[in-house]
């Protein structure tokens, strides 16, 4: 298994339109896609705007097959832009594609 961790970093003023769009609308398309949420973060102590999510992956040929038609998703796209109307709600995306060490529980 790989994982892939993402953590945005909100627009200032657009955290909570974030959280309100992945518990309403992006968890609906992971789910049609099938992309396996591991879990969801958001700081208690330290940056107040970034949602840090982990996602499981068998390997990069699934990722990058699964991950593509997701983003590509007419659907997703269409209420995607109707989200960001005002303006976007993510100022920055970064990601990691993580493998557990030989001894991490988590395999």
């Amino acid at each position: 298994m790989l994982y892939e961790m993402r953590i945005y970093d909100a627009v200032p003023g657009k955290f909570q339109a974030l959280h309100d769009r992945f518990a309403n609308i992006t968890l609906k398309f992971f789910e049609k896609h099938g992309i396996r949420v591991v879990a969801f973060w958001e700081h208690v102590v330290g940056v107040s705007n970034q949602l840090i999510y982990v996602l499981a992956w068998q390997d990069l040929a699934e990722r990058e097959r699964v991950w593509g038609a997701f983003a590509s998703d007419p659907d997703w796209l269409k209420v995607r832009a109707e989200t960001e109307r005002d303006g976007p709600l993510v100022a920055r995306i970064t990601n990691y594609i993580l493998k557990p060490t030989p001894y991490s529980p988590l395999q």
